[in-house]
């Protein structure tokens, strides 16, 4: 570690250095973007992020939570590319940069004040890519760094790793090569000191045991990194401010948990949230009339309030062991599936978990339907796509939806990440996929409920996916060193507790993880004893649920869905197939009613509705490319005569050979009209094709081939 403090123009100027997996990390301070709280430049390999970190000086009205925004800004200079809008310049963040921001900001967020009303800003802009170095991971340090020595209060540093595994070592932020290269893992690790706060993983069927080891070596992996940041606070580290607090009757909070406790907990003990929340206000209305004379601004206070009691309550039970609707700590709410609920779509499946409910809808298209991407990272085209909707009636609330938030943009990708594995590849099943799981009533971890749906609608549809998917939940309440995991977190476990810890997979292994946290991080112990509890529990839901529902997907195709056939061409008669201007694949389109993609590798994808279809394209198509083969025997029309020289036989549209006089038969011919005439049909063998695509047929060496097979057949047979 190593600390430079030189630099003329710049009197504050500092940079700090280390080794981080086997590339240089560094984080400048000093330099750049000084009227912020902090900022800091951070490198790591040739991949440049400039985080930035603003806050405002007075508490922002009328909110009762901490207003945080975590900005992950891509720029396309940074990969070299101009974007390719119509405007040429970066517009709304791509899918991944959303992702970014929330990767940064769930790890964050609760190590600053709960009652810091301040608006802060993280800013995240990133002026370069190496591809061998995580810009998430590289913006992930530098947010930490920033923060902490800002003057903005927070309980950090915190940092970040990938962990990769290629079924036999760890590895540890993998090159561009280690991640294309048998690598079955891609996991987000950011911890501090001593707990882990988040994970983030995209696997492929890894086993739980694997998955907890390498997160346990990926915490101790990020030490060093701690301590540089350490360092920096040491260094150059600011006071932090000292904040209004949030305002909070606590004399009304103390009066209403001395007298008014047991009927709260009345309130809270039901499975059904409608029941809760009806008898919450009834609760509301009679504490009212208690007290509203001497406290006359109590409903100011009551969200808050009736959080701390309802927290106080929750927290008692579970660690108790007793939870609101009376199910055991590993118990699972009553399950239900269908398939095929909907007709004339390609696939669509309904899961129930208790009050939890997702209906899933999958459609197959061409590969051209297929995603294009322009973004910062190396993916330019997504195949499988899953969209999710949770619009406001899910949850009981009367108004009107609005555009895709960032949350459910996550939850999309969360279930994307967790079937992406099981898909089938383009060559097994050339088609685009997309699932739109729409949740129709939500009481907690509707993610998962969107897992399970999407897998049984991927089986329904008819892709062969190579495994089944099942997504569970687990959530934790502590007290100290005391604490509690339970399975199937439903909505009001979810407000009060402190982790909702999602974990998908298959019978063989983990797909998927998404851990977000209310507390200050989590020990060691705490994230195996989540493992075996979402094992136990996603094995239980595919083999009672799942699986007895649709045990596998369906041979065929829905009769709405578009038929695909593949085949492959020499890429040099591509322009064949396509013609001037197109003039020719437009043609066959309009003959045959097909969708065709042409890949510049040669592939070509033809779908339509009716299969013959398809097969009509592929014979106009074959046709088209036709190539004769030397030595190979075709059939085909006697489409012109000379009688003293030959006659012409169509082997192809367009394509014709020539047989000579002499090689019409093994005896001598006259002429040519004492063998052929133009119409019939007759075998031929290539024997030549000039460099000028002349070719020459004989009809007596095809003869003479076909009775030799003949007799050596009926010789066999003997």
């Amino acid at each position: 570690m190593e600390i430079i403090t030189t630099h003329k123009e710049f009197p504050k100027y500092k940079k700090f250095e280390m080794e981080f997996e086997g590339r240089p990390l560094s984080l400048e301070v000093g330099k750049m973007a000084e009227l912020c709280n902090a900022s800091v430049l951070v490198r790591y390999g040739e991949t440049t992020v400039l985080v930035t970190c603003t806050a405002s000086p007075r508490p922002k009205d009328g909110v009762d939570y901490f207003p945080l925004s975590v900005d992950f800004n891509e720029k396309l200079y940074a990969v070299g590319r101009i974007p390719g809008s119509f405007m040429r310049r970066e517009g709304k963040p791509s899918l991944n940069a959303v992702l970014a921001s929330r990767l940064i900001d769930r790890p964050m967020r609760p190590l600053f004040p709960s009652d810091l009303r301040n608006d802060v800003v993280i800013a995240c802009e990133v002026l370069s890519v190496d591809y061998d170095c995580s810009p998430e991971i590289t913006a992930m340090i530098g947010a930490s760094a920033a923060v902490s020595i800002s003057d903005v209060p927070f309980n950090g540093p915190i940092a970040g790793i990938v962990l990769g595994w290629d079924g036999e070592k760890y590895l540890f932020n993998p090159t561009q090569e280690e991640r294309h290269s048998g690598n079955r893992m891609i996991t987000t690790v950011a911890a501090t000191h001593k707990k882990i706060v988040m994970i983030e993983s995209e696997a492929d069927q890894v086993p739980d045991d694997v998955m907890y080891e390498g997160i346990v070596q990926a915490h101790a992996h990020l030490q060093p990194v701690l301590d540089l940041i350490d360092q920096m606070v040491a260094e150059v580290g600011k006071p932090k401010f000292e904040y209004e607090h949030a305002a909070f009757d606590e004399d009304l909070f103390n009066l209403l948990c001395e007298n008014d406790m047991e009927g709260m907990e009345y309130c809270m003990d039901t499975d059904d949230k409608n029941v809760r929340e009806a008898r919450v206000n009834e609760w509301i209305e009679k504490v009212q009339e208690k007290y509203l004379e001497g406290h006359p601004d109590m409903m100011d206070y009551m969200d808050e309030i009736l959080y701390k009691m309802q927290k106080k309550i929750v927290k008692r039970w579970l660690l108790e062991g007793h939870r609101v609707d009376g199910r055991a700590m590993n118990e699972i709410r009553p399950l239900g599936a269908e398939v095929h609920v909907i007709p004339r779509v390609h696939g669509a499946a309904l899961f129930t978990r208790g009050q939890t409910q997702v209906l899933s809808i999958a459609t197959l298209s061409t590969l051209s339907d297929a995603q294009k991407l322009d973004t910062i990272w190396e993916e330019t085209e997504k195949r499988f796509m899953h969209h999710y909707n949770m619009p406001p009636y899910s949850t009981g609330e009367a108004r009107a939806a609005r555009s895709t938030g960032r949350r459910e943009q996550g939850h999309g990708a969360l279930v994307e990440k967790a079937l992406d594995c099981v898909i089938p590849s383009v060559e097994d099943f050339p088609y685009a996929i997309r699932v739109v799981s729409e949740v129709l009533s939500s009481n907690g971890s509707t993610s998962q409920g969107s897992i399970c749906g999407t897998t049984m609608a991927l089986m329904d549809a008819g892709v062969p996916i190579k495994a089944p998917v099942a997504g569970i939940s687990c959530g934790l309440i502590q007290d100290g060193d005391d604490f509690s995991t339970f399975i199937d977190i439903q909505g009001v476990e979810d407000f009060h507790g402190e982790m909702d810890f999602k974990v998908a997979g298959t019978k063989d292994g983990i797909t998927a993880i998404q851990m977000d946290l209310k507390n200050d991080g989590l020990k060691h112990e705490i994230v195996k004893s989540a493992f075996e509890m979402t094992r136990a529990a996603r094995l239980e839901i595919l083999d009672k649920v799942i699986l007895p529902t649709i045990p596998e997907p369906r041979g065929e195709l829905a009769a709405t869905a578009p038929k695909m056939i593949q085949m492959n061409i020499n890429p040099d008669k591509i322009r064949e197939v396509i013609g001037s201007g197109g003039k020719v694949i437009q043609e066959i389109t309009a003959t045959t009613g097909c969708k065709i993609d042409i890949n510049d590798d040669g592939t070509i994808y033809i779908a339509s509705k009716d299969i013959e279809a398809c097969r009509s394209a592929r014979k106009i198509i074959e046709d088209i490319v036709f190539e004769p083969e030397i030595g190979a025997l075709y059939y085909g029309k006697v489409s012109n005569i000379r009688s003293d020289f030959g006659a012409w036989v169509e082997l192809a549209p367009g394509k014709d050979g020539l047989i000579k006089i002499k090689d019409l038969e093994d005896k001598r011919t006259e002429k040519v009209e004492d063998v052929l005439h133009v119409g019939d049909y007759t075998w031929v063998k290539v024997i030549n094709v000039d460099d000028r695509g002349r070719i020459d047929l004989s009809r007596k060496a095809a003869l003479r081939e076909r009775r030799e097979k003949k007799e050596k057949e009926e010789s066999s047979a003997t």
